[in-house]
Parts: structure tokens; C-alpha cells; sequence
């Protein structure tokens, strides 16, 4: 069974991004497939999305970077230099596990297909 999943990791603290904003849009579709927050573990309570509602597309995650730090109380410019992170991907095989790691600080994100 296919599934999609994420998790996010604040390298400035060491450690996960607890209470971050996430949303996922299918193929610039202007609203929201899911919402969700991060556990204390930086993961959704669960896969994003799996079985039926995962078809081959394109997807676009949204991270809310800026809000997750502002609640930790670090101190951003305004503007902040990274507000909203989006990651755009696609989903070929849907039996597949897709796996959307985040690393974060307030200045720089990595990411990658994750297991």
C-alpha cells in the first residue's frame, strides 16, 4: 500500500519541529489537499496520504516555517528570510512509500526522498 509521509527536524535546535504548520496541494490546485501540525516528534499522526486518495500527481507540501519559529520565539526580520517553504514533487509509483524529510533552520532548508 502506498503512502506519503513527512517529517521535519529543526537543525538549530536539534531537534523536531514540534507544532509546524503543513499543507499539501495536488497539481497547483489552489486549496489544500490535507492540513496538518507536527507531533512532538516533527511527524504527522499519520501519512499525509495513502491507499485510494494517493494517485500518480504532482504535489506541492507547504512548510510554515516562519510561524513555527515565531513561536519558539526566535527574533525574524520582517520579511523573514524563509516564510513558507514548498516543496513540489511527483508521484509516479502509488504503491510506493514516498517520504518527504524537512531539515529547517530560520536561514536554510534541505530535503530529499526519504525511506
Amino acid at each position: 500500500m502506498g503512502r506519503l509521509t513527512t517529517h521535519v527536524l529543526d537543525t538549530s535546535t536539534g531537534r523536531p519541529a514540534t507544532g509546524l504548520k503543513v499543507e499539501l496541494f495536488r497539481d497547483r490546485q489552489p486549496d489544500p489537499v490535507v492540513t496538518a501540525v507536527t507531533n512532538s516528534d516533527g511527524r504527522l499522526d499519520g501519512p499525509i496520504l495513502e491507499a485510494d486518495v494517493l494517485t500518480a500527481d504532482r504535489y506541492e507540501l507547504r512548510f510554515h516555517v516562519a510561524d513555527y519559529f515565531r513561536t519558539l520565539g526566535v527574533t525574524l526580520p520582517e520579511p523573514p528570510f524563509l516564510d513558507i517553504v514548498p516543496i513540489r514533487f511527483g508521484i509516479a509509483d502509488t504503491a510506493a512509500h514516498y517520504h518527504v524529510p524537512l531539515l529547517i533552520s530560520p536561514y536554510g532548508y534541505s530535503t530529499y526522498r526519504g525511506s
